[in-house]
């Protein structure tokens, strides 16, 4: 497991698939309607119910696909995300512990920033990406400052209140990717409108790509 290859992922498609409340039973036809549809990354918030698990068999039923957890907030939970078959931690902070031990067991990390400061700390520990979050509140123009004073090859996913039509926009910005959460999945939902919705933000990165 090697994050170097998280980048590969990410351009072929730039889009995490948040999946906060997903329970085991529906991990496995949540995971096809969102792989089908294009998407290579999945995130299972700790903060679900038995993530873990959903996790685990996530991992087993798409290898081709990058599988992790979000919302991790302590270094003691890096370990069982990795033996569940995690390939990747996502926080909404950043703490440097966090990314300290995913790069000591090959898990791609990425770390939630909002400020310069903390995207620099953030690289400077190892981190394999950056979260900005709340995107909420840190509109294309955020994107575009950070953009100028980050190193070339440091990835910057927006997250947070994103939907198909504001993906262009953050693009042209200089945003590498999204994290999608309830305007893409919520608990309970019906796998065809899931399916649906996956491929409309599907479609909608393919159009946003800049030349």
């Amino acid at each position: 497991m090697n994050p170097s290859s998280f980048p590969s992922a990410l351009a072929a498609c730039p889009l995490v698939a948040i999946l906060r409340g997903l329970t085991p039973a529906e991990a496995v036809p949540v995971g096809r309607a969102l792989v089908d549809a294009g998407f290579r990354i999945l995130e299972v918030p700790l903060n679900s119910p038995s993530p873990l698990e959903s996790i685990a068999a996530l991992a087993a039923a798409f290898p081709q696909a990058w599988v992790g957890a979000g919302t991790v907030l302590r270094r003691s939970e890096v370990g069982p995300v990795q033996a569940a078959g995690g390939r990747l931690v996502v926080a909404p902070n950043f703490q440097p512990e966090v990314v300290q031990e995913a790069r000591e067991l090959g898990l791609a990390c990425l770390p939630g920033i909002a400020t310069p400061t903390e995207a620099f700390a953030a690289l400077e520990a190892g981190a394999s990406g950056l979260k900005l979050f709340p995107a909420e509140m840190m509109g294309p123009p955020v994107v575009k400052a950070l953009r100028a004073v980050l190193p070339r090859d440091a990835l910057l996913l927006p997250v947070g209140g994103i939907t198909p039509a504001s993906l262009a926009p953050y693009r042209a910005a200089g945003a590498d990717g999204f994290g999608i959460g309830s305007a893409l999945y919520r608990p309970g939902m019906p796998v065809a409108e899931l399916a649906h919705l996956a491929r409309e933000f599907v479609a909608a990165s393919a159009g946003s790509i800049r030349a």
